[in-house]
């Protein structure tokens, strides 16, 4: 059945998606947008969303080109490797390669038990890494065989990226980046001041990470923090650097995007936001256009110089929070926005309505697809069960759950969402 939808999606992906001028955004996703890949020659990128989906675009026209559905669940991380093909993977735990032109993956690798958020290509092309909630971090070698799994991390790995001589940094969730070499041996640990969401290396082999605290922080290959900048007043949630190491774009959870000159890491210009959070950045390889991708269901371009949008946004991709302007209260549901409606008629998105959720039991919106840990739970929402949730954080009070990990550290916040939610959930 998957198949013969895909197959069918493909064929006539130009008149769903349309045709767009250069510079226009990229239409097609049916949910948040989470990662975003760009091959070598900058003519074509991927992209993985909440949705399900990955997507292959061509840059120049805006075209998707095909549109993949294998995951069950949301794609949470894509890759461009050698030879045309592509990688992604997610909420499943499963990895797919895929080659231009098939509408099923050429190798599915597995092994994770828990989602795959993150994939990065080996410098040679041989090795994809992968990093998931599961606590690991593996290394699959393209041409077959087993993957070498690398532990260390003492919870979520959220991201994984080469150096220059095959060594691998990985940030976690844990407050952690670890540095494993790629001959073996024992990793170098760094601690650093809070969870990390998102790294990135140069080809100089400098390495940027961003964390909860919506600080930016440069370390070299044997682990040394160098500096460390300010990019955000929340969780970054997403990095990238040009190629010739001029800028580092950082993303947050409020969905503002940070251009940051990275010999200083002073910020040089904030380009504009929906409102929603930014998931994925992406830079073209000549680094004169930005690609991000997010909560308003599409992937922009930004002129990296100018600052400027390119193309026009799509309707409704204004500020969802917009109506409850002046509630203190509703600023911290914005992180919850993306994935979750309040209004009964609007449905799921990658999570489940919260309609009514005060007094239901967890895993019983009809319809919504459930992992499969969350529909053994015996778990009945409540306001204390809520705050519960965000106090020690998804993967610890619901094991195997897809939600994105999100912690609410202070009470006082806590109880904002707890009253906007009973206010803005009721059953009338």
């Amino acid at each position: 059945m998957k198949t013969t939808l895909a197959m069918c999606l493909m064929a006539t992906a130009p008149f769903l998606f349309g045709v767009a001028a250069l510079g226009a955004d990229l239409r097609g996703h049916g949910g948040p947008v989470r990662a975003i890949a760009v091959t070598a020659d900058g003519q074509t990128a991927i992209t993985g969303g909440f949705d399900a989906k990955a997507i292959i675009w061509s840059i120049k026209t805006g075209e998707a080109r095909e549109v993949l559905l294998f995951h069950d669940g949301q794609v949470d991380a894509v890759a461009a490797l050698p030879q045309g093909r592509f990688a992604s993977a997610g909420a499943d735990g499963r990895i797919a390669v895929w080659e231009a032109g098939r509408s099923t993956p050429v190798a599915v690798l597995q092994g994770h038990s828990a989602p795959v958020v993150s994939l990065a290509v080996s410098p040679d092309g041989s090795t994809l890494a992968s990093a998931s909630w599961d606590g690991s971090v593996r290394v699959w070698p393209l041409s077959g065989g087993e993957p070498r799994v690398l532990q260390g991390h003492r919870g979520n790995v959220n991201a994984v990226a080469y150096l220059s001589d095959g060594t691998l940094a990985s940030a976690g969730y844990d407050a952690a980046v670890m540095l494993w070499p790629a001959e073996g041996g024992a990793p170098v640990r760094v601690a650093m001041p809070a969870p990390l969401s998102a790294l990135v290396a140069t080809r100089s082999d400098r390495v940027f990470v961003g964390g909860a605290d919506g600080k930016l922080s440069e370390l070299n290959r044997g682990g040394t923090i160098l500096a460390e900048g300010a990019a955000s007043s929340s969780p970054i949630t997403a990095l990238a650097v040009t190629a010739n190491e001029r800028y580092i774009a950082a993303s947050s959870i409020k969905g503002e995007i940070v251009l940051l000159d990275v010999k200083s890491l002073q910020p040089v210009r904030t380009f504009g936001s929906a409102g929603v959070p930014v998931w994925a950045l992406a830079f073209s390889p000549d680094g004169k256009t930005l690609l991000s991708g997010g909560g308003d269901q599409v992937v922009g371009e930004w002129n990296v110089e100018a600052g400027q949008r390119l193309g026009t946004k799509i309707e409704g991709s204004a500020d969802p929070m917009a109506e409850y302007a002046g509630n203190p209260d509703a600023e911290v549901f914005r992180a919850c926005v993306a994935c979750h409606t309040l209004d009964p008629h609007e449905g799921d998105r990658a999570g489940p309505t919260l309609h009514g959720i005060f007094g239901r039991r967890i895993a019983s919106v009809p319809g919504y697809r459930y992992s499969p840990a969350f529909r053994e739970m015996d778990i009945v929402w409540t306001p204390e069960t809520v705050s519960k949730l965000f106090e020690l954080g998804p993967s610890r009070y619901t094991p195997g759950t897809k939600m994105p990990e999100q912690t609410i550290r202070d009470p006082e916040h806590r109880a904002a969402l707890i009253r906007f939610l009973q206010a803005e959930t009721r059953s009338n």
